[in-house]
């Protein structure tokens, strides 16, 4: 199981400890999107981001979503299915996505094709519920659960 984490606030004001886990995240920029695996230090690193990102767990469909539509290479080039079967051993989008969901390989792994490992989002289509209170409150904030797969395909 994957989480698709993706922050909504800015770098005013930031705590030191949360602005190095972001960084640590690679999540520098509003309406990025990092995947990781949910294990227990993920989980530690996000409880400490709640209050400026949103995540949960991403479905294989949006994933593979993610890749078509927001891949990008080194250099800022469009990740293609052509790129994937010349120099990766996958075929195709819903391959690597089925390899990530599995465990095969990371997010991180994919560095070595070139590949980057976050997605630059769209800012959502009909804007955020609110950037200041918690998923559970009516806002964005915090863990949405599967429900994540909706704001993603909101900021595609």
């Amino acid at each position: 199981m994957l989480y698709a984490v993706v922050r909504l606030r800015g770098r005013v004001d930031v705590r030191p400890e949360v602005r190095y886990t972001l960084k640590l995240l690679r999540l520098n920029r509003i309406n990025h999107c990092a995947v990781v695996p949910a294990n227990e230090y993920y989980r530690g690193m996000l409880n400490v981001i709640k209050d400026y990102v949103a995540w949960g767990e991403i479905s294989e469909d949006m994933l593979s979503m993610l890749l078509k539509r927001r891949g990008r290479l080194e250099g800022g080039k469009r990740l293609t299915e052509e790129y994937l079967k010349e120099n990766t051993p996958f075929q195709s989008f819903e391959d690597l996505s089925k390899a990530l969901m599995k465990g095969e390989i990371r997010m991180k792994d994919l560095m070595k094709y070139k590949i980057k490992p976050i997605f630059r989002l769209h800012p959502p289509r009909k804007g955020h519920k609110g950037i200041k209170k918690s998923f559970e409150k009516g806002g964005e904030l915090g863990y949405h659960g599967d429900k994540i797969n909706e704001l993603l395909y909101k900021m595609r």
